[in-house]
């Protein structure tokens, strides 16, 4: 029969815990045990001991990775004077403890001001175009009270040190954008400033992650032939050295462009996957796209090679999805009105899914798979 080990007690130079005096292993100093725990499952560590519940959440152990949301109050909040101008929460679910956490708080130099819903446009929910770029969750465009671009500067956090930051500034703040990544380079095309500009609607900038942070900058690249993704706030999916976008959202007549990030060129969309997109997307690994059709609740990939979508599943709790993210063999969707999370494992075969429900009194806009937010000593 398998046993866990037990834990012990510690010296008092604990650097995990300064309340209780536990070692990790009997016998083994920290730095040999934490190799050997590292290679556990994370939930198991968590269910076994105080010291091993710790050591996940400490900043030197290798993070498990838990959802990344953006919440919205379920009430519209008003905008007389002294009203709060921010209607957005940030918070982290941590699939061990099944506890929401709240994010640090953003930096206010500037003040953040991100409107989800207008008093005055009830019907009609204002996007905010977040991404996940190499473990970083990316803000990178939004709107005012005001009905302006709410970021000069893409708006960037880091769960691993629980540090927010701000990124180079754009040419032009925008809002209904196209909006991606591959290979940890941030890509935004098209949208609108403070009034429409056929040159912002056919423009194409990118910021590359990867280099250091002094050399940090937006750099043009090839334009779209047309200003028609300035329509929506659209999704520009990282796959296979490429972007994928199309210009409206749902089961309407759309059009498709494909950006080929190696040759800096756009080229048409293959006419299987135009057809078949016909909801959310999101890619897992930049390797295969997934889709839902936000009429049938189906989830479904797509074959490049005989340029086609393969239904996966079908399921009630996923009609009228608005987004969704990959990530660690799950697809994670906001169902209608963000009253709940719905995770899939597509690892396995019927497809396993189960739902989480945001903190009380709270919708959520968008959710990110990221690493977990490290507890500082």
């Amino acid at each position: 029969m398998e046993t866990a080990p037990q834990c012990s007690k510690q010296t008092k130079n604990d650097s995990f815990d300064n309340t209780e005096d536990e070692t990790l292993l009997s016998g083994l100093p920290d730095d040999l045990a934490q190799l050997c725990l590292s290679s556990v499952s994370p939930s198991l560590l968590f269910s076994v001991c105080h010291a091993w519940r710790r050591l996940l959440y400490s900043p030197s152990f290798p993070p498990f990775f838990s959802l990344c949301a953006l919440l919205s109050p379920l009430q519209i909040p008003t905008l007389g004077e002294g009203s709060p101008q921010n209607s957005i929460e940030f918070f982290s679910f941590d699939p061990l403890s099944s506890a929401w956490k709240p994010l640090p708080s953003p930096p206010q130099n500037p003040p953040l001001h991100l409107l989800h819903r207008h008093p005055s446009f009830l019907s009609r929910n204002l996007p905010i175009q977040s991404l996940t770029v190499s473990n970083h969750l990316v803000l990178i465009a939004a709107t005012t009270h005001h009905l302006f671009p709410a970021l000069s500067s893409p708006l960037v956090f880091h769960p691993e040190s629980n540090h927010w930051f701000y990124g180079p500034q754009v040419s032009t703040p925008r809002r209904w954008c196209a909006t991606g990544s591959s290979q940890g380079v941030v890509y935004m095309a098209s949208g609108i400033g403070s009034h429409y500009n056929r040159d912002v609607a056919r423009s194409m900038e990118q910021w590359d992650l990867n280099k250091k942070s002094e050399n940090w900058g937006w750099e043009n690249k090839a334009q779209l032939k047309d200003g028609r993704f300035s329509r929506e706030a659209v999704e520009a999916v990282g796959y296979r050295g490429k972007l994928c976008m199309v210009n409206v959202k749902g089961n309407a007549l759309k059009e498709g462009a494909v950006y080929n990030v190696e040759y800096d060129k756009w080229e048409d969309m293959p006419r299987g996957m135009v057809a078949g997109w016909n909801g959310p997307a999101a890619t897992m690994d930049e390797d295969v796209i997934y889709a839902i059709d936000e009429v049938k609740g189906s989830l479904s990939k797509y074959d490049g090679e005989k340029d086609c979508w393969v239904k996966l599943i079908e399921l009630e709790q996923l009609k009228h999805a608005e987004q969704i993210a990959a990530g660690r063999g799950k697809i994670c969707a906001v169902s209608a009105k963000g009253k709940r999370i719905i995770v899939l494992d597509v690892g396995e075969r019927p497809a396993r899914f189960w739902e989480v429900v945001p903190p009380r009194g709270l919708k959520v806009v968008a959710v990110h798979v990221l690493p977990r937010m490290s507890r500082q000593e």
